[in-house]
C-alpha cells in the first residue's frame, strides 16, 4: 500500500530541535480584535479610555517640550496603543508612553535618550529655578525600566516598523478641494493629531483617516465638501463610504464624551458635534453602513497571532468581511509541525522569532514541515498456521523422560533434591552434616528411625527416571484423597 502520513503529532514526540515559532507583523488590528483583548485582560471600556487618553496626552506634552517633530509623535501613539492592547495592567499608562515615545525616537531617526525624555517629563512640573539635567541620579532607576520596557514595546508591536503619516494627504487634500486654510484647514491637522487618542489609526488606512479630517473638519467650520461626502474619488483611493463613516463616528465619539481630552473639542460647542453625529447617523442608517466595516461573528484568525513554523493546519473557510488583516489570508495555515494547528497563548518552548512577509514565512513553512513528517508503511501477510497435533500419554510420558535426561546431562551433578552428588547411576550423600543429622535424629523413637532407614534407603539405591515419575504420581494422587 502507498504510505500513509500522519499531519497531527504530538508536541513531546518530535525529535530535534524544535522548528520555532513565527510571528506575522500585524499592520492593522481591527474592532473584533480589541474587544477580545479587552475582555481577555477584563478591563472595562471606560477605564480603557481613560488609561489611554492620558498616555496620549503625556506622549504630546513631552513631544512639544522635546520638539519632536509630529511623526515621532504618531510612532509613539501607535506603539502605545498596541502595547496596551497585549499588557493592559503594566507598569501604569507613564512607563508605558515614555517608553513608547523612546521606542519612537529611534524608529524615527530622532534619537533621544531615556533620561532626556525623563528629565523633559519631570521639568514640565517644575519651576525653571528648580529644572534638573538628565544626569542627576533621580532618573536613574526609572530609566532602566524604560529600558526593559522597550523590548515589550518591540514584541508586542511584532518588530514591524512601518508607520503611517496621515497630516501629509490631510494638506493635500485640503488644498485640492480648496477649504479656507486658517479655518477648516488647520482644524483639519488638528483632528489628525486628536485622532491619534482613538484606535482609529489602526483600523483604517492613510488615504480613510486623511478623507475623514478633511471631511469633519469642513462639516464643523460649514463649509462642507458635497464631492467629497458624495465618495467621489474614493475608488481612486481605494477606500469604502462605511470605512469612512466609522472613523467620523469614533472621532465624534472622542468630541462628545472626552471633548476637553482633546484639540478641536475645546474650541467648539458640543452641540456642533452632536448635530454633525446625527445627521451621520441618518445618512448611515439610510444606507445599512455597519458600525464597524469588519466586524463578524465568526471564529477570527486573529492578526498577527502567534503561530508554529512548519505544521499544516486545518482547513479553513475564507471569511467574506474577515476580522483580521487582508494580509492573513497567505498566513491562515502557517502552524507548527509539533502541534494539530492550535497556537498556545503564554510562554512557548521554542524560539518567537518575527516576519512582515506572509508569503514568506509559508514557504519556510513548506520546508521545514518535510522534515516533521511521519510515513508509515503498511503491508499484508498471509501465514498458514500449522494445527496443534493431540499428543497420547506414552509420548507425553517419553517428552518428560527425554527433557529429564537433557538436564541432567547439562547439570551432572544436581540431583532432584538439588544436592550435590557423585555419578548419574549411583547418588549417595557423603555430607557430613546429614549424617549427623540422621543419627540426632534416631535418638528420637522407633518411628523416627523407621522413617530414616526408608530414606537412607532410597536415597542410596541408583535413581531410575521412571521410578522418579512412578512415585511422583502417588504423591499427586495420596495428596488428592487427603484433599477430599
Amino acid at each position: 500500500m502507498a504510505p500513509s502520513q500522519t499531519d497531527e503529532q504530538g508536541e513531546s514526540d518530535h525529535v530535534g530541535p524544535h522548528p520555532s515559532y513565527i510571528e506575522i507583523a500585524k499592520p492593522y488590528i481591527f474592532e473584533p480584535r480589541v474587544q477580545e483583548c479587552l475582555t481577555s485582560a477584563g478591563v472595562s471600556e471606560a477605564k480603557d479610555d481613560n488609561i489611554r487618553l492620558q498616555g496620549v496626552a503625556w506622549i504630546d506634552s513631552v513631544r512639544k517640550a522635546m520638539h519632536l517633530p509630529v511623526r515621532t509623535h504618531n510612532t509613539a501613539c501607535v506603539y502605545y496603543h498596541k502595547f496596551r492592547l497585549v499588557h493592559p495592567d503594566s507598569n501604569g499608562y507613564i512607563d508605558a508612553a515614555a517608553a513608547a515615545l523612546f521606542a519612537a525616537c529611534k524608529i524615527e531617526d530622532t534619537l533621544k535618550k531615556s533620561k532626556e525624555i525623563l528629565c523633559a517629563a519631570y521639568n514640565m512640573k517644575i519651576s525653571p529655578s528648580e529644572q534638573l539635567t538628565p544626569d542627576d541620579p533621580l532618573f536613574e532607576n526609572h530609566s532602566k525600566t524604560i529600558i526593559g520596557l522597550e523590548r515589550l514595546m518591540l514584541e508586542a508591536s511584532g518588530f514591524d516598523f512601518r508607520s503611517r503619516y496621515p497630516q501629509k494627504l490631510v494638506l493635500k487634500l485640503a488644498k485640492h478641494y480648496c477649504v479656507d486654510r486658517e479655518a477648516a484647514g488647520r482644524t483639519a491637522y488638528n483632528i489628525s493629531l486628536d485622532l491619534y487618542r482613538i484606535l482609529a489609526p489602526l483600523k483604517q488606512t492613510t488615504s480613510t483617516l486623511a478623507v475623514a479630517c478633511v471631511e469633519l473638519a469642513g462639516r464643523i467650520c460649514e463649509q462642507r465638501i458635497p464631492d467629497l461626502e458624495a465618495g467621489k474619488g474614493y475608488k481612486k483611493w481605494r477606500i469604502t463610504r462605511p470605512e469612512v463613516m466609522e472613523t467620523l463616528l469614533d472621532l465624534l465619539d472622542l468630541y462628545t464624551h472626552h471633548r476637553a481630552s482633546t484639540i478641536v473639542g475645546q474650541d467648539h460647542a458640543l452641540e456642533t458635534f452632536i448635530s454633525i453625529r446625527i445627521a451621520l447617523n441618518q445618512e448611515a442608517s439610510s444606507n445599512n453602513y455597519p458600525r464597524h466595516t469588519q466586524n463578524t461573528k465568526k471564529k477570527p484568525l486573529t492578526n498577527g497571532a502567534k503561530v508554529e513554523n512548519g505544521t499544516k493546519d486545518p482547513k479553513i473557510k475564507k471569511d467574506v468581511t474577515p476580522t483580521t488583516s487582508p494580509r492573513d489570508d497567505l498566513m491562515k495555515d502557517i502552524t507548527s509541525p509539533t502541534t494539530n494547528g492550535t497556537s498556545k497563548p503564554g510562554l512557548k518552548d521554542g524560539t518567537v522569532r518575527f516576519m512582515l512577509d506572509p508569503q514568506r514565512a509559508r514557504d519556510e513553512k513548506n520546508s521545514v514541515g518535510e522534515f516533521f513528517k511521519e510515513e508509515e508503511e503498511e503491508y499484508e501477510v498471509e501465514v498458514e498456521r500449522a494445527r496443534r497435533r493431540g499428543k497420547s500419554k506414552t509420548e507425553i510420558r517419553l517428552s518428560m523422560k527425554a527433557a529429564e535426561e537433557r538436564r541432567i546431562a547439562r547439570h551432572p551433578r544436581t540431583l532432584r533434591h538439588g544436592m550435590p552428588g557423585t555419578r548419574k547411576e549411583e547418588y549417595t550423600f557423603k555430607s557430613e552434616t546429614m549424617l549427623q543429622r540422621s543419627e540426632g535424629i534416631k535418638t528420637y523413637g522407633k518411628k523416627h528411625k523407621h522413617q530414616l532407614e526408608e530414606k537412607e534407603q532410597i536415597r542410596k539405591r541408583p535413581i531410575d527416571l521412571d521410578d522418579m515419575i512412578k512415585e511422583s504420581r502417588e504423591k499427586r494422587a495420596r495428596k488428592g484423597r487427603r484433599g477430599n
